[in-house]
């Protein structure tokens, strides 16, 4: 029986490195503005609006993680 393997040596570039850390840093900039602006507007209601809801003012961070970040 014959086995046969093939491997490709793939080198990336400078640019490829920059491109993807610079995509990173993009896609977690964008995650933080999601947490930020659900906590913002998480804290802009009433508590009475909050209770309607079935969330209490300790659940907001939680809420904020949750939706930006997954579980």
């Amino acid at each position: 029986m014959a086995y046969v393997n093939a491997t490709r040596a793939t080198q990336s570039t400078l640019a490829d490195r920059f491109g993807t850390l610079f995509a990173g840093v993009k896609a977690s900039m964008a995650r933080r503005a999601i947490f930020n602006q659900t906590v913002r507007e998480l804290k802009s209601l009433t508590d009475r609006e909050l209770t309607d809801l079935g969330i209490s003012r300790s659940m907001i961070t939680s809420i904020a993680t949750e939706a930006a970040y997954g579980k």
